[in-house]
């Protein structure tokens, strides 16, 4: 099972510091780890840091894998998607990355049931341009599966998501880290979602890590008022499961 871990990681875009001694523990497969902070925090810096896309200072640690660092796979905010495309040719590009242009039988197959695990498959030869802006996410988290990531790296992957796919999508990720192995972090801003799906927490602010751990011990009434500088208290919920409440209010 892949582990990720962190030692004192930095960025800089020209003279501007964004990200300084980033530091966590192991991050193991198999789970999901939420990365939360305010915005321009510096959280898809840190995951274009951990993808070798911008360089700078520290270490980013990986267990020994196959695939070993060509295993971290980065989903950003916006894909920048040929809109000439169909749904079906670019998670078929995406899949094809660096193995040549042979198509075999097996990689068709599994870019239907990729396709058919989002519920997206009836979108497949439609054109990238045709779609919402939360179709248009879900073919990006397409795109990222097909690659069979050891790492994988979700820039706010469901800002874009109605309610219920919100919580469709992080259940199916949850469940398929489980059952791979794979380790996933995610750039959330609902807390409550992190709450819910995600094992780990790091919260990021000012380009600094200010708390790692397990999820329910990170976010607390402290760190959300000096990180959201909101009153707030976690409380279980009727289900049993905590909640963030900011103002007597979910």
């Amino acid at each position: 099972m892949v582990s990720l871990s962190l030692e004192k990681v930095g960025a800089n875009y020209g003279r501007r510091t964004v990200l300084l001694d980033v530091n966590t523990g192991v991050l193991r497969g198999g789970g999901l780890t939420a990365v939360i902070g305010p915005n321009a925090a510096g959280k898809s810096t840190l995951f274009k840091r951990i993808a070798n896309l911008t360089s700078g200072p520290g270490t980013v640690h990986l267990s020994d894998t196959a695939k070993g660092s060509e295993g971290i796979c980065y989903m950003p905010q916006d894909t920048g998607a040929n809109a000439v495309l169909t749904v079906y040719e670019s998670v078929l590009l995406s899949a094809k990355q660096g193995s040549g242009w042979k198509v075999k039988d097996a990689e068709l197959a599994e870019i239907d049931r990729v396709l058919g695990e989002l519920r997206i498959a009836d979108l497949a030869f439609r054109g990238l341009g045709e779609l919402s802006g939360g179709q248009r996410q879900l073919v990006s988290i397409a795109q990222a599966l097909v690659r069979k990531p050891e790492v994988l790296l979700m820039d706010e992957p469901t800002s874009a998501l109605d309610l219920f796919r919100q919580i469709e999508v992080l259940g199916f990720m949850k469940r398929l880290s489980a059952q791979s192995g794979m380790a996933v972090l995610i750039a959330l801003h609902d807390l409550n979602h992190a709450l819910r799906y995600c094992d780990d927490t790091i919260v990021i602010s000012g380009g600094s890590v200010l708390a790692s751990g397990p999820t329910h011990d990170v976010i607390t009434a402290d760190m959300l008022r000096s990180v959201y500088r909101v009153e707030a208290r976690v409380e279980a919920c009727s289900l049993g499961r905590p909640v963030v409440i900011v103002d007597e209010s979910l």
